[in-house]
């Protein structure tokens, strides 16, 4: 688990990472749709989040379903997301 550490302008993988104390500063964060990465006390400065294999054609998928008029199934999802807990 990387720990106090700052990544600066680097592309990172997120699948199944745990990151605490991190400092992301310009760099891509890609997850994949692998197991959920987990952040504690991270801090993200102009990062670019990036979506690759499962986790982009999930969200091709969600886009589709939108299209063709399941839209009430995304806006739930999206309304879970958002919720505040």
């Amino acid at each position: 688990m990387p720990s106090d550490t700052i990544y600066n302008h680097e592309t990172v993988l997120l699948d199944g990472e745990e990151f605490s104390d991190c400092e992301f500063r310009a760099c891509r964060l890609v997850y994949a749709g692998g197991e959920v990465p987990m952040f504690r006390s991270c801090r993200f400065d102009e990062v670019e989040w990036k979506f690759d294999g499962a986790a982009l054609r999930t969200l091709a998928y969600m886009k589709l379903m939108w299209g063709v008029g399941a839209k009430a199934p995304v806006q739930a999802l999206i309304k879970d997301i958002t919720a505040v807990k």
